[in-house]
């Protein structure tokens, strides 16, 4: 696994946690959030026909998907 996925992955994870609750979630919950957002990211411009060039558009395509992907759980997520 390249290094620079890596990086890309706890960079956009803490992006998304900063966006999404104020703080990032510690340095392997921002890789999971990451991976899941780049994940996400990835389909979901391959649908919308959005391309991005270099790691910067990588970065911006997984945050997109990272912040999705938080709305979305903290959709189900029961905080009592």
């Amino acid at each position: 696994m390249p290094i620079t996925f890596l990086l890309i992955g706890v960079i956009s994870g803490w992006l998304a946690g900063t966006i999404i609750r104020g703080r990032g979630f510690g340095c392997f919950g921002n890789l999971i959030v990451g991976i899941i957002g780049a994940m996400l990211g990835g389909y979901l411009f391959r649908i919308l026909d959005i391309h991005v060039w270099g790691n910067l558009g990588r970065i911006a395509m997984s945050v997109v998907g990272a912040v999705i992907f938080l709305g979305l759980v903290s959709l189900f997520k029961n905080d009592r």
